[in-house]
């Protein structure tokens, strides 16, 4: 993987895992403090679950590349990050706040641009070397490869 992508994929692990946080420890009143305006109209449930799902995404842009298993997984993480952000324009766009509109929906079309290069840089999810992997009695194949990473250390 080259090093552009492997910044552009920490910074982003770093605003989803420190937006994940901040929405899973804050109260409502203290995010609207904060400027976080899209939590006015969210019950606090969907933003608990939204800020897990960001952590999730944050933690899926970074390990499964870096520890080299399950590699399919990074650009699914992608997808799931940019799909909170299509719905995040949506919330601000009925608020009226287009300068956040537009940091949506760039940060969404950088995932959805890095999600190729994620794909290619991580391995392929069906080719000859991989599709063993995909086979249903093969699923946790890279849970073996985790418990070896960890082995060796």
């Amino acid at each position: 993987m080259n090093v552009f992508l492997w910044i552009v994929q920490a910074i982003l692990a770093v605003m989803f895992l420190g937006s994940g946080i901040a929405k899973s420890l804050m109260s409502k009143e203290r995010m609207l403090a904060t400027g976080q305006t899209g939590a006015a109209s969210q019950p606090l449930p969907l933003i608990r679950f939204i800020a897990f799902c960001e952590i999730l995404g944050a933690t899926g842009l970074i390990l499964p590349c870096a520890l080299g298993i399950d590699r399919f997984l990074t650009p699914l993480a992608a997808v799931g990050l940019a799909a909170i952000m299509v719905g995040a324009a949506r919330i601000h766009a009925k608020l009226g706040e287009p300068k956040s509109i537009v940091v949506n929906v760039l940060g969404c079309l950088d995932l959805s641009q890095n999600c190729k290069e994620l794909y290619s840089a991580c391995g392929p999810l069906l080719d000859h070397e991989h599709e063993a992997c995909c086979q249903p009695q093969n699923l946790n194949r890279g849970w073996g490869s985790l418990k070896d990473a960890l082995e060796a250390l």
